[in-house]
C-alpha cells in the first residue's frame, strides 16, 4: 500500500476559468477513482477522480450552477458548475451529508494516491488495478468504510 500525506489545510481549487474558488477546511474522508460511465462521460476521460468531504468543510465562491439527474445507481445526483467554463466542482447525492469535489480541480494534486477503485465493472480495458488495492464492480455497498480505513492507514 503507498503511503500519502494530506498538505496543511485549507486545500484550495478551482475551475479552469478562475471565476469559482474554494477551500477545503477538513482533511478528506477518502480519494477514489470511479471507473463508472457516467464518469467517464462527465470527465471526457476514463475514470473521475473523487475526493470525499463533508458538505459543512466546504467554502466555496457564490455563482455556482447546478444540474440533477438520477445515476446508474438508481440514486439522484447533484453537480455544481462553474457558469463560465463549464467545469464540474463538486458532486454528491440526494441526503447525504458527503461530497465529491472533483480533485483534478485542485490547486495541487501531486500528493493524491487513490485508495480504491468503483464501478469496476465498466473501466476501461486498459486500466490496470493492481490485486492489492480494493476495487469494487459497482457500488461499495459497505458506505465507502473500507476505503475509508485504507486512507486513514495510507495517510497517518
Amino acid at each position: 500500500m503507498r503511503k500519502t500525506s494530506v498538505p496543511v489545510l485549507p486545500l484550495t481549487g478551482g475551475c479552469q476559468c478562475g471565476r469559482i474558488r474554494y477551500r477545503l477546511n477538513a482533511r478528506p474522508l477518502v480519494f477514489y477513482l470511479c471507473h463508472c460511465t457516467e464518469c467517464q462521460r462527465h470527465t471526457s476521460s476514463a475514470f473521475g477522480e473523487s475526493l470525499r468531504f463533508r458538505r459543512e468543510d466546504l467554502d466555496v465562491d457564490p455563482g455556482l450552477v447546478s444540474m440533477s439527474r438520477m445515476s446508474e445507481s438508481g440514486k439522484l445526483r447533484h453537480g455544481w458548475f462553474c457558469p463560465d467554463c463549464g467545469v464540474r466542482i463538486w458532486h454528491g447525492t440526494e441526503g447525504s451529508p458527503e461530497f465529491n469535489i472533483k480533485a483534478g480541480t485542485l490547486d495541487d494534486t501531486s500528493w493524491l494516491v487513490p485508495a480504491g477503485h468503483i464501478w469496476c465493472g465498466s473501466k476501461q480495458p486498459f486500466i490496470h488495478i493492481a490485486d492489492d488495492e480494493l476495487s469494487y464492480d459497482a457500488q461499495p455497498t459497505d458506505g465507502y468504510e473500507a476505503m475509508k480505513l485504507r486512507w486513514q492507514a495510507m495517510t497517518g
